[in-house]
């Protein structure tokens, strides 16, 4: 109870919620999803001009949505579609290796992001010829590494 009435006192302060945000974080479920987009995208740009796979899945926890990690798993494969060479490819098959083994990325989120570029690769297409082989390719090689399963390997769409 006295936790309680402090903490209504601190909240009915002036500008008491900011200064409670700023003390104790707001917590990645109350960011917007444009503010997780940015996040994500420059998490995994650090992470390629980096190479550092813990720092990549420090980065990730410390978002605190584990219910958005889908949007990890589809911008990292984009990325993929979207780059020319093999380092791209290799790193974030890497990458969602690393997330897959730790489980920081649980098997359904895994497979949410890969469905939903499958649902998106006829645009994609548009704006990247090739990518459909590309897809096929990455996605035969996340099999191999045990990244994701046979079923889901085979809902990949091909040209």
């Amino acid at each position: 109870r006295a936790a309680l009435d402090r903490a209504t006192v601190l909240l009915s302060v002036t500008k008491g919620g900011k200064r409670i945000d700023n003390m104790w974080g707001s917590g990645g479920g109350q960011q917007s999803v444009n503010h997780l987009v940015k996040e994500i995208d420059m998490l995994l740009k650090e992470y390629l001009l980096s190479g550092d796979l813990l720092e990549a899945e420090r980065c990730l926890q410390e978002l605190e949505v584990p219910h958005f990690h889908h949007e990890l798993v589809y911008e990292a494969i984009v990325l993929v579609l979207e780059s020319t060479g093999e380092k791209t490819f290799k790193m974030m098959l890497d990458l969602l290796k690393s997330l897959s083994r730790s489980s920081v990325v649980t098997l359904d989120q895994m497979k949410r992001g890969y469905e939903r570029v499958y649902c998106e690769i006829p645009d994609i297409n548009l704006d990247v010829p090739h990518s459909y082989s590309v897809l096929e390719r990455f996605v035969e090689e996340c099999f191999q590494a045990g990244i994701i399963s046979k079923p889901l390997r085979d809902l990949c769409p091909s040209r």
